[in-house]
């Protein structure tokens, strides 16, 4: 330790005079010795600084905290040098605390960067010999703050981009609105398209990469009072503060969306991603975090539904159009919790001989007024509400509680066949399920289940792991739609299936598409090559069936040229008689009225 006089021990000298005066025998220096010895090894910095802010006395663990030889701390004259900021900070503590006579503690940081340390100084102004002195004893919270702010990080900062969370930008919003004047600014809600699939194809390592790549190229070019946040796994919040005009806010979001219809390069494989964004303005929108963010999310998901990759601003008819799927969400719920879906059955015909070959098992919703709703309307949203499985199950259940009335409507042997989403095809907890709910309908070789081929070209678990639990029940598996994915024919070659389905807008006037012919016969013959059974989706007219009864080997069709979907009730009206073609279907044209094809001419009236 280090000190310049010493009247800081001029009473312990006193008391060691009068113990000697009291026969009590002691060296006096010594004893001074060891305290100043005890001071300097203290851990805690201790120093004492008098009413001009000079220091009187600095020990190791002080010399060391402000990276300076306590020798030079204590040679400094009354002007600290303003170069050596962290002792004219002290300096400065010092003149306010003996001037307002009252103790206080600070935090002190000393260095930048990694060597930065910070350290918490409780100073104590007291009086010593009739000098007015400041005390001050320093401990280390470098490691504390450390994990303290690690903790901080975890809690309100993304792990993987470093970009704030929802509570940050939430809290910052609201600290904006609340300050009385804030200017005009927007707030966008951007969701990655396809994300789902972009993990599945390329693996969930590519698409935390592909996240990182896209938050940095939105927090391109950002002001300060600009903030950028991660919200979830694919959605993004933007906060533009200020703006100026709609104008301005429009170029912005627009120059974001070619930014992000660049190509990705990401550990050798080359993506492609776009985003849907929403946006809406304050105070145009809404005065509060909550209805500006929500009216954002509302414009984000207009886009969606009308092709993704663009912009909009909210307006108030998306605010209807939002209340009216939280109804059909509503309605789709109790519709399940009710079990107001029923099944409707289109067969799959043998174009040759008119026979059934088998049924496919569709599902309808039965709205409060009977009136009964296709698919379109809520399929969808069933498997982004995570209600599509048991709607599946649903499905299954009713097929098996009218097996009978189907076995004497269509035949005993006819196949069944029910369709999976591709996100279902991807989960192996439904599957596996939902495989022992097929086994325990002691006929599980009679089902087909129809996947997409979404299905299979993902990496999923679908192809290698849940296919061999069907092909072991002996289900059938059938590629639904295909032609309309992320189809190809190489893809195609890879497949394990046992049906394919051609997307019915390859077979609509086919027999006018020249182009549409060359691609349903490249898929035909490779079917052929793998084995695969061909059906033709779709048919409505006699010229359709027509061309591909004479220009294609292709056996068998589905379509309402052959039959509309019947209804559970109408099989029960139809009794015990089999349904066939001919007596579900009128007014086909007879042999006599049918244009002539050839292989060799193709199609001609």
């Amino acid at each position: 330790m280090h000190s310049g006089a010493d009247p800081l021990f001029v009473s312990s000298a006193a008391d060691g005079d009068r113990a000697a005066a009291g026969g009590d025998v002691r060296d006096v220096h010594a004893e001074l010795n060891v305290l100043k010895e005890i001071v300097r090894l203290l851990p805690a910095g201790i120093t004492v600084q008098d009413e001009h802010g000079r220091f009187l006395l600095v020990n190791d663990a002080a010399a060391a905290q402000f990276r300076i030889p306590a020798e030079q701390i204590l040679a400094a004259s009354s002007f600290v040098p303003r170069a050596i900021e962290a002792l004219e900070r002290r300096r400065n503590t010092c003149l306010e605390v003996l001037r307002t006579d009252r103790a206080a503690v600070s935090e002190e940081c000393v260095g930048d960067g990694p060597l930065k340390r910070i350290w918490l100084s409780a100073h104590r102004p007291v009086r010593i010999a009739d000098a007015r002195l400041l005390l001050t004893s320093s401990a280390d919270l470098s490691e504390q703050k450390a994990i303290e702010d690690e903790l901080f990080r975890r809690a309100y900062y993304d792990e993987l981009t470093g970009l704030p969370m929802r509570r940050v930008i939430e809290r910052h919003v609201n600290a904006l609105l609340h300050a009385g004047c804030a200017a005009p600014f927007a707030l966008a809600f951007l969701d990655i398209d396809n994300f789902k699939h972009i993990n599945d194809y390329y693996g969930h390592a590519i698409g935390d990469a592909l996240l990182v790549e896209v938050a940095r190229r939105l927090g391109l070019d950002l002001r300060d009072s600009d903030m950028l946040s991660r919200i979830s796994g694919d959605e993004f919040l933007l906060l533009l503060n200020p703006v100026q005009s709609q104008q301005e806010v429009a170029e912005h979001i627009q120059f974001l969306l070619q930014r992000l219809r660049a190509p990705f390069f990401v550990d050798g494989s080359e993506v492609f991603a776009s985003a849907s964004i929403g946006v809406s303005l304050y105070p145009e929108h809404g005065d509060s975090y909550d209805a500006l963010r929500q009216n954002a999310d509302i414009a984000m998901y207009r886009v969606k539904n009308e092709g993704k990759g663009a912009a909009v601003f909210f307006d108030v008819s998306m605010e209807r159009e939002a209340l009216a799927r939280m109804e059909l969400e509503q309605s789709l719920r109790l519709a399940i919790l009710d079990k107001k879906f029923c099944c409707a059955f289109q067969p799959k015909v043998d174009i040759r001989t008119r026979e059934i070959k088998g049924i496919e098992a569709l599902v309808r919703l039965r709205n409060d007024e009977g009136v009964l709703q296709a698919p379109g309307t809520f399929i969808n949203l069933a498997v982004e509400l995570g209600l599509i499985d048991e709607l599946t199950h649903l499905v299954l259940a009713e097929i098996m509680d009218s097996i009978d009335l189907i076995n004497d409507t269509f035949g005993a042997g006819t196949s069944i066949s029910i369709n999976v989403a591709a996100k279902q095809a991807g989960n192996p907890e439904f599957m596996q399920s939902f495989a022992r709910a097929l086994e325990a309908t002691g006929c599980p070789r009679r089902f087909i289940i129809e996947v997409t081929e979404d299905a299979f070209v993902a990496k999923t678990h679908f192809q290698d792991e849940i296919l061999p639990i069907f092909r072991k029940l002996g289900v059938g598996i059938s590629i639904d739609d295909f032609g309309i994915g992320y189809s190809s024919l190489s893809a195609l070659a890879d497949i394990t299936a046992d049906e394919i389905k051609i997307d019915r807008s390859f077979i609509t006037d086919i027999h006018k598409r020249p182009r549409s012919q060359g691609i349903l016969k490249a898929i035909e013959s490779l079917s052929e090559a793998l084995g695969m059974t061909v059906i033709a989706e779709g048919i409505e007219t006699f010229e359709e069936l027509a061309y591909l009864q004479a220009a294609t080997k292709i056996r068998y069709a589905q379509g309402f040229y052959f039959s509309k979907p019947i209804f559970l009730e109408e099989l029960g009206a139809l009794g015990r008689t089999p349904v066939t073609p001919r007596t579900i279907s009128e007014n086909r044209p007879t042999p006599e009225t049918r244009p002539q094809y050839s292989r060799a001419n193709g199609y001609g009236r």
